[in-house]
């Protein structure tokens, strides 16, 4: 009965940490990330120190990112954008800016 009552405790714990580093972002247009072409819409981002993963329902995109830390928080969620091809995210609420590292497709 202990051991059950810690299993669910751990499985509580690991999922309200999971959802603390997922934020939500809309593309208002088709978007490309990491060569690839992500279509407008609601998408979940969860990110490490190195990586980022873009989500929509079974579309998942990895990409490299750089995690920078603003000394004001973001008061929403903005995308940056060069031409279709993210730059960065700054997450709204935070101090959080994920910065995309330029891939061979869609860069000068």
């Amino acid at each position: 009965m202990v051991k059950k009552s810690i299993l669910a405790f751990a499985i509580f714990a690991l999922a309200v940490a999971s959802a603390a580093s997922s934020y939500s972002v809309t593309f208002f247009q088709p978007v490309v990330v990491n060569g690839q072409t992500l279509k407008a819409g609601d998408y979940k981002v969860q990110y490490n120190d190195t990586k980022a993963t873009i989500q929509q329902g079974k579309t998942v995109t990895e990409v490299p990112v750089k995690v920078e830390t603003n000394t004001d928080k973001y008061a929403t969620t903005t995308v940056r954008l060069n031409g279709t091809q993210v730059e960065e995210i700054r997450l709204g609420g935070t101090h959080t800016k994920l910065v995309f590292e330029k891939t061979g497709a869609g860069t000068n």
